[in-house]
């Protein structure tokens, strides 16, 4: 398996809307959620940035802070994924909560 970069989960504070719009136009991000918006008219929002790119998005305007480090955190879960096939057990069939419907019972 390759050697994956480290991507960091940041909070990107620009001064204003326009430019929070230019750095978006300048740079295609990994966007988490929705702008918050300030009430001295700074916009925030978070992203998913390779480590290498962190610092290209500080400029005039524009704060980044790294908030934590989602490919260690992605390390973590992907701990918890089970190996193996689980339907080659005896009992192939899901169990769950669901409700079997068939062809005939669909109106």
């Amino acid at each position: 398996m390759p050697v994956q970069k480290p991507v960091f989960r940041v909070v990107i504070t620009a001064r204003d809307r326009a430019t929070m719009l230019a750095l978006l136009a300048r740079r295609r991000l990994d966007i988490g959620g929705s702008p918050r918006y300030s009430g001295d008219g700074a916009v925030r929002i978070d992203a998913y940035v390779p480590a290498d790119q962190v610092d290209a998005l500080e400029g005039d305007g524009v704060r980044v802070e790294i908030v934590g480090d989602e490919t260690a955190v992605a390390r973590e879960r992907q701990k918890e994924v089970g190996k193996g096939n689980r339907f080659l057990t005896g009992d192939p069939v899901p169990r769950g909560l669901g409700r079997l419907i068939r062809s005939d019972d669909v109106s």
